[in-house]
Formats: C-alpha cells, sequence, structure tokens
C-alpha cells in the first residue's frame, strides 16, 4: 500500500472473500487494459502476489486470446487465454464511447498502475494517454507495452513472429543448412512482461520514496535484443555475427542434444573435469587427453570431430540410462522430454508444477477446478496465491463498476 499523500486510498483487499489484498503486492491494484500476452503475462505474475487486477476487454469479444482454440477446456475456454489470466477480475468497457472512457477514468482513478499495450498513440486518442492521466494523478505509474516503441516503429505491428524474425532470433535458431525457425513459444512476449513487471516494481519502489509515479515504457525488439546476451554481445564488442548452429552451442562444446540408441540426450558440459567425467562415464577416459579435446577451446575447433565420437559411444545406451549415469558423476545431463514428461520430472524433484484453483461455485461455473502452471518464484514470507481462476467475460463488471455504499 502507498503511504504517499498523492496516492489512491486503497482498500486492504476485496470485500468477497477471496482474500485479495494480501501477499507482496497486496494492496496494489492494476488497471489492466492488455491483451494477448506480455501485458497479460505481466499483470498476472503480479496479480499472483496479491495485487488486485481488473482486466478491461472488449464488449463481445474480450480479450482476442479467448477465441484462439483449439485447445480449450470444459467450458470452451482457449487455454491460451487461460494460461496468462488468472487472479484477475474482468470488466468489459466500451471505450469507442464516452461513458466508457469515463468508467474508464474513474477505474484509473482507484488505480496505482496502468498497463495496456495498445498500438502506440491509440491510448492517447481514447483521452488515456500517460500524460492527461499523469496530470491528474501524479503518483499514477503507467506501464505502456509496444513492439517496436513509440517512435519510428510506431505503427509496425508487435508480434512475436516478427520480432523474432527482425530482431535475429530466428537468425540463430535452427540447424545450420536448414532454414531459420521460430521458439516453439512467443518468447519475446513472455520475456517483454517480465521486462514489464520489473520495470513496475522499479517505479513503485521510486514512488514509495518520493511520491512520484512514472512512465514505464517496454518494447518486443528491445527486450529480444536484450535477452540475445551473448550472441547480441558477440556482435557489439566484437562484431562477430552469430548464425545457426541446431542444438549446439557458439563458444562451448559438448553442449548439445546427440542420438542414444532410443532417443536424444542432452549434454552441457562446461568445464574440463565435467569432459573428463563424461569421457570416463562413456568408456573412453583417454578423450580428455587429446590435444584436440583437451580445453573448451580445443573441443569447440574440433566439434564436429567430438560429435561424431560422443555419437557413437552414446549409441550403446538409451538417454534414461546415460542421464542417469552422468547425473551421478557430475555431467549435466538429460533427456529430450515431452511437456507431459516435463511436468512429471518437475514433480519427481518436489518443485511446484501444476496447482489446481477451486471453480466460483456461486458464480455458476461447472464446479470443476482450473488447472494453471505454479508462479515461478518462491517467497518465503508472501507466497503466490491463486485465489481466483481465470475470469469469464465480464464476469465482475457490476461488482467493480457499482457505485460505493455513501
Amino acid at each position: 500500500m502507498s503511504t504517499q499523500d498523492n496516492a489512491p486510498d486503497r482498500r486492504a483487499g476485496a470485500p468477497d472473500g477471496t482474500g485479495r489484498g494480501a501477499g507482496a503486492l497486496g494492496a496494489l491494484r492494476i488497471a489492466d487494459f492488455s491483451r494477448v500476452l506480455a501485458g497479460p503475462y505481466a499483470t498476472m505474475l503480479l496479480a499472483d502476489l496479491g495485487a488486485d487486477v481488473i482486466k478491461v476487454e472488449r464488449p463481445g469479444t474480450g480479450d482476442d486470446t479467448r477465441a484462439w482454440h483449439p485447445p480449450a477446456d470444459h467450458d470452451g475456454t482457449s487455454t491460451y487465454f487461460l494460461s496468462v489470466n488468472r487472479n484477475k477480475r474482468s470488466v468489459v468497457l466500451d471505450l469507442t464511447t464516452e461513458a466508457g472512457r469515463e468508467q474508464a477514468r474513474a477505474l484509473v482513478a482507484e488505480s496505482d498502475v496502468v498497463v495496456e499495450n495498445f498500438r502506440p498513440g491509440t491510448m492517447e486518442r481514447l483521452g488515456l494517454g500517460h500524460q492527461e492521466l499523469r496530470a491528474r494523478h501524479p503518483a499514477l505509474i503507467y506501464c505502456s507495452i509496444s513492439g517496436f516503441g513509440s517512435g519510428e516503429g510506431a505503427a509496425i505491428p508487435g508480434y512475436d513472429l516478427l520480432v523474432q524474425a527482425v530482431g535475429g532470433l530466428m537468425s540463430v535458431t535452427g540447424t545450420m543448412d536448414g532454414e531459420p525457425v521460430k521458439a516453439g513459444v512467443a518468447l519475446v512476449d513472455v520475456i517483454t512482461g517480465l521486462h514489464a513487471s520489473l520495470g513496475i516494481l522499479a517505479a513503485l519502489r521510486h514512488r514509495d520514496a518520493t511520491g512520484e509515479g512514472q512512465l514505464v515504457e517496454v518494447n518486443l525488439l528491445g527486450s529480444l535484443l536484450s535477452a540475445l546476451v551473448n550472441q547480441a554481445s558477440a556482435y557489439a564488442v566484437a562484431g562477430v555475427v552469430p548464425g545457426r548452429l541446431g542444438n549446439a552451442h557458439p563458444s562451448i562444446a559438448p553442449y548439445e542434444t546427440l542420438p542414444t540408441a532410443d532417443r536424444p540426450i542432452a549434454l552441457a558440459v562446461g568445464n574440463d573435469k565435467q569432459f573428463a567425467a563424461l569421457a570416463e562415464v562413456l568408456g573412453d577416459p583417454g578423450l580428455a587427453f587429446e590435444d584436440r579435446f583437451r580445453t573448451n577451446a580445443d573441443r569447440v575447433a574440433h566439434r564436429a570431430e567430438l560429435r561424431e565420437i560422443l555419437t557413437r559411444l552414446l549409441s550403446t545406451e538409451g538417454a534414461d540410462r546415460w542421464s542417469t549415469v552422468l547425473l551421478a558423476a557430475g555431467v549435466p545431463a538429460g533427456p529430450v522430454n515431452g511437456i507431459d514428461e516435463a511436468f512429471a520430472f518437475a514433480q519427481r524433484l518436489g518443485l511446484p508444477g501444476i496447482v489446481e484453483i477451486p471453480a466460483a461455485a456461486a458464480d455458476g461455473d461447472s464446479g470443476k477446478p482450473s488447472r494453471q502452471v505454479a508462479h515461478p518464484i518462491t517467497l518465503s514470507g508472501t507466497p503466490a496465491r491463486y485465489p481466483l481462476p481465470p475470469p469469464r467475460l465480464g464476469q465482475h463488471t457490476e461488482e467493480i463498476l457499482r457505485p460505493p455504499n455513501p
């Protein structure tokens, strides 16, 4: 809860028995005008930590991802939408009308944070831009998410596939002799959502100290360039333009997937000690002492020869067997799992995987719980909570827009 005089007079939780108001961000209210992935992912992470997130949706269709199916749950709701919208309340507002915009301004007046990812200039045309809202609410944190910034790239649509292509990620993803490929998920959106949530928390910390709100801007292209890390640094520092290496690493070997007797295994050998242990387990300890494989730089220089030898040695056993003995010897290794196997693996390790949120039967739901992927951050004192399943379109419009009792 903000202690600043010009911050909203926040209530300690909602009066509906859900427990909103608890958690690390328990007195925080977010007016969330975002849709699809980057913005909703950011606000869901904050909602898991206690923030009261009001999801503003357009009449009739709501968030685009509500229609992105199959697959869908038992009620026909897109699993894409369900993946990033738990712990939120949905209100339907028609922002094309003055009445809807006035309701939006009233919602903002009771909020600490606004999040939006419309094309740059849209919120300004609606009278909901940063400058106008900040003039009324100096303590407001306003987070704007775009594809390519608000300058020369403002008109370029911000789709993840497009950013992966023009931002360089596809140029380093795929086999050397194949075509560039995208990541298997909308990775740039997810990274941008993480950056947005970090920026919001930093702005809130500043407001705690000064009482001042500010504009937080993140964009998909800038987030991707940052996330390219070592590949981007190779260009920025050394002028090297990386290319595709399949599952291999440009600076480490062996650090890739290799075939076994049944399915591929991932080997992440990061130092000479681990390579010596790998050679020992595979039955050829002398590999670690050959000049062409003695150091990591040697192994990178002779990557193709090393791969051929390791493939022959690994062909005698399956991936699960090799993973067991290699891990026991201190060599990072594991099979290439399907998503079902990945969740099973996390469960065996005692890590949170899937959580179930009870259905709000009083609201007319089917009574079946909502299965959700657990929040990835563990906090010892204020852990993530799951009071609400993803909302039906407009489910909370009446309770949110209801005038306060006199």
